[in-house]
Protein backbone atom coordinates (compact mmCIF):
# COMPACT_ATOMS: atom_id res chain seq x y z
CA UNK A 1 0.00 0.00 0.00
CA UNK A 2 2.79 2.42 0.70
CA UNK A 3 3.68 4.27 -2.47
CA UNK A 4 0.40 3.39 -4.17
CA UNK A 5 -1.96 6.27 -4.78
CA UNK A 6 -5.69 6.45 -5.40
CA UNK A 7 -4.79 7.72 -8.88
CA UNK A 8 -2.77 4.55 -9.64
CA UNK A 9 -5.55 2.34 -8.21
CA UNK A 10 -8.13 4.16 -10.36
CA UNK A 11 -5.98 3.85 -13.50
CA UNK A 12 -5.45 0.11 -12.97
CA UNK A 13 -9.17 -0.33 -12.29
CA UNK A 14 -10.24 1.67 -15.34
CA UNK A 15 -12.30 4.12 -13.29
CA UNK A 16 -11.94 7.71 -12.17
CA UNK A 17 -10.53 8.81 -8.83
CA UNK A 18 -13.87 10.47 -8.13
CA UNK A 19 -15.68 7.13 -8.25
CA UNK A 20 -13.29 5.74 -5.64
CA UNK A 21 -13.67 8.79 -3.39
CA UNK A 22 -17.48 8.55 -3.62
CA UNK A 23 -17.30 5.11 -2.02
CA UNK A 24 -14.19 5.33 0.15
CA UNK A 25 -12.83 8.11 2.32
CA UNK A 26 -9.22 7.06 1.90
CA UNK A 27 -6.82 4.55 0.44
CA UNK A 28 -6.73 2.84 3.84
CA UNK A 29 -10.52 2.43 3.90
CA UNK A 30 -10.42 1.05 0.34
CA UNK A 31 -7.77 -1.46 1.41
CA UNK A 32 -9.74 -2.41 4.48
CA UNK A 33 -13.00 -2.92 2.57
CA UNK A 34 -11.42 -4.68 -0.42
CA UNK A 35 -8.91 -6.86 1.40
CA UNK A 36 -9.40 -7.08 5.16
CA UNK A 37 -13.20 -7.48 5.15
CA UNK A 38 -13.22 -10.42 2.69
CA UNK A 39 -10.46 -12.04 4.76
CA UNK A 40 -12.51 -11.61 7.91
CA UNK A 41 -15.43 -13.32 6.19
CA UNK A 42 -13.19 -16.20 5.11
CA UNK A 43 -11.85 -16.60 8.64
CA UNK A 44 -15.45 -16.61 9.91
CA UNK A 45 -16.04 -19.54 7.53
CA UNK A 46 -13.04 -21.28 9.09
CA UNK A 47 -14.48 -20.68 12.55
CA UNK A 48 -17.79 -22.15 11.39
CA UNK A 49 -15.93 -25.23 10.14
CA UNK A 50 -14.50 -25.75 13.61
CA UNK A 51 -18.03 -26.01 14.96
CA UNK A 52 -18.43 -29.21 12.94
CA UNK A 53 -16.09 -31.03 15.31
CA UNK A 54 -17.98 -33.71 17.22
CA UNK A 55 -21.48 -32.89 15.94
CA UNK A 56 -22.42 -36.53 15.56
CA UNK A 57 -22.47 -39.08 18.35
CA UNK A 58 -21.22 -41.51 19.38
CA UNK A 59 -17.70 -40.53 18.49
CA UNK A 60 -15.90 -43.45 16.90
CA UNK A 61 -12.38 -43.60 15.47
CA UNK A 62 -13.91 -43.63 11.98
CA UNK A 63 -16.07 -40.59 12.71
CA UNK A 64 -13.12 -38.80 14.27
CA UNK A 65 -11.06 -39.39 11.11
CA UNK A 66 -13.95 -38.35 8.86
CA UNK A 67 -14.45 -35.16 10.85
CA UNK A 68 -10.75 -34.31 10.77
CA UNK A 69 -10.62 -34.94 7.01
CA UNK A 70 -13.59 -32.62 6.49
CA UNK A 71 -12.02 -29.95 8.66
CA UNK A 72 -8.73 -30.11 6.73
CA UNK A 73 -10.58 -29.94 3.39
CA UNK A 74 -12.49 -26.85 4.53
CA UNK A 75 -9.43 -25.14 5.99
CA UNK A 76 -7.25 -25.82 2.95
CA UNK A 77 -9.92 -24.75 0.45
CA UNK A 78 -10.65 -21.54 2.31
CA UNK A 79 -6.99 -20.71 2.85
CA UNK A 80 -6.11 -21.43 -0.78
CA UNK A 81 -8.93 -19.17 -1.95
CA UNK A 82 -7.74 -16.26 0.17
CA UNK A 83 -3.95 -16.69 -0.20
CA UNK A 84 -3.39 -13.53 -2.28
CA UNK A 85 -5.40 -11.37 0.13
CA UNK A 86 -3.86 -13.11 3.11
CA UNK A 87 -0.40 -12.29 1.81
CA UNK A 88 -1.32 -8.63 1.43
CA UNK A 89 -2.68 -8.38 4.95
CA UNK A 90 -0.22 -10.54 6.87
CA UNK A 91 2.91 -9.35 5.08
CA UNK A 92 1.93 -5.74 4.45
CA UNK A 93 1.51 -3.09 7.08
CA UNK A 94 2.71 -4.63 10.40
CA UNK A 95 -0.05 -2.95 12.43
CA UNK A 96 -2.79 -4.19 10.10
CA UNK A 97 -1.20 -7.64 10.11
CA UNK A 98 -1.01 -7.84 13.90
CA UNK A 99 -4.56 -6.60 14.33
CA UNK A 100 -5.98 -8.98 11.69
CA UNK A 101 -4.04 -11.93 13.09
CA UNK A 102 -5.13 -11.26 16.67
CA UNK A 103 -8.74 -10.42 15.91
CA UNK A 104 -9.35 -13.15 13.34
CA UNK A 105 -6.83 -15.97 13.15
CA UNK A 106 -6.28 -16.27 16.89
CA UNK A 107 -10.06 -16.31 17.36
CA UNK A 108 -10.45 -19.09 14.79
CA UNK A 109 -7.68 -21.19 16.33
CA UNK A 110 -9.06 -20.64 19.83
CA UNK A 111 -12.54 -21.70 18.66
CA UNK A 112 -11.07 -24.92 17.27
CA UNK A 113 -9.22 -25.52 20.54
CA UNK A 114 -12.44 -24.92 22.47
CA UNK A 115 -14.29 -27.46 20.30
CA UNK A 116 -11.57 -29.99 21.09
CA UNK A 117 -11.79 -29.18 24.81
CA UNK A 118 -15.52 -29.94 24.65
CA UNK A 119 -14.77 -33.31 23.04
CA UNK A 120 -12.28 -33.98 25.81
CA UNK A 121 -14.88 -33.12 28.44
CA UNK A 122 -17.52 -35.37 26.86
CA UNK A 123 -15.30 -38.36 26.25
CA UNK A 124 -12.49 -37.95 28.75
CA UNK A 125 -9.80 -37.88 26.06
CA UNK A 126 -6.41 -36.84 27.39
CA UNK A 127 -5.95 -33.66 25.33
CA UNK A 128 -3.08 -31.86 26.97
CA UNK A 129 -2.79 -28.87 24.68
CA UNK A 130 -5.76 -28.24 22.36
CA UNK A 131 -4.57 -24.65 21.86
CA UNK A 132 -1.25 -25.81 20.39
CA UNK A 133 -2.94 -28.61 18.43
CA UNK A 134 -5.36 -26.13 16.86
CA UNK A 135 -2.45 -23.93 15.78
CA UNK A 136 -0.63 -26.95 14.37
CA UNK A 137 -3.70 -27.93 12.33
CA UNK A 138 -4.03 -24.38 10.99
CA UNK A 139 -0.31 -24.33 10.15
CA UNK A 140 -0.50 -27.66 8.34
CA UNK A 141 -3.58 -26.50 6.42
CA UNK A 142 -1.81 -23.27 5.47
CA UNK A 143 1.22 -25.13 4.07
CA UNK A 144 -1.03 -27.55 2.18
CA UNK A 145 -2.98 -24.58 0.75
CA UNK A 146 0.33 -23.11 -0.45
CA UNK A 147 1.25 -26.47 -2.00
CA UNK A 148 -2.14 -26.71 -3.71
CA UNK A 149 -1.82 -23.18 -5.02
CA UNK A 150 1.81 -23.25 -6.21
CA UNK A 151 2.66 -26.89 -6.95
CA UNK A 152 0.92 -28.30 -10.04
CA UNK A 153 1.93 -31.87 -9.20
CA UNK A 154 0.62 -31.73 -5.64
CA UNK A 155 -1.86 -34.51 -4.81
CA UNK A 156 -4.20 -32.68 -2.47
CA UNK A 157 -6.52 -35.64 -1.91
CA UNK A 158 -3.61 -37.87 -0.83
CA UNK A 159 -2.17 -35.13 1.37
CA UNK A 160 -5.48 -34.53 3.15
CA UNK A 161 -5.93 -38.25 3.71
CA UNK A 162 -2.43 -38.72 5.11
CA UNK A 163 -2.43 -35.59 7.24
CA UNK A 164 -5.86 -36.43 8.69
CA UNK A 165 -4.68 -39.91 9.66
CA UNK A 166 -1.48 -38.48 11.11
CA UNK A 167 -3.36 -35.89 13.12
CA UNK A 168 -5.81 -38.40 14.56
CA UNK A 169 -3.56 -41.42 15.05
CA UNK A 170 -0.16 -39.82 15.43
CA UNK A 171 2.55 -39.15 12.92
CA UNK A 172 5.22 -41.49 14.18
CA UNK A 173 4.94 -45.02 15.46
CA UNK A 174 6.16 -45.64 18.98
CA UNK A 175 9.65 -47.07 19.09
CA UNK A 176 9.63 -50.43 20.74
CA UNK A 177 12.98 -51.53 22.23
CA UNK A 178 12.65 -55.02 20.73
CA UNK A 179 12.31 -53.58 17.20
CA UNK A 180 15.20 -51.13 17.51
CA UNK A 181 18.00 -51.75 15.05
CA UNK A 182 21.52 -51.92 16.47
Amino acid sequence: MSGTTIKVIAEHSGISEGVIYRHFESKDQLFYEAVVEPLKEAVDDLVAATAAIDRERPLTPELQLKTMTGLYRQLISTLEEILPLLGLVLFGDPQVARRFYQENFVVAMDRLAEAWREVEDRYGFPFESPDISARAVFGIAFVLALESHHNRGFDRHRAVSLISEGTVRGFFPAIEPARKRN
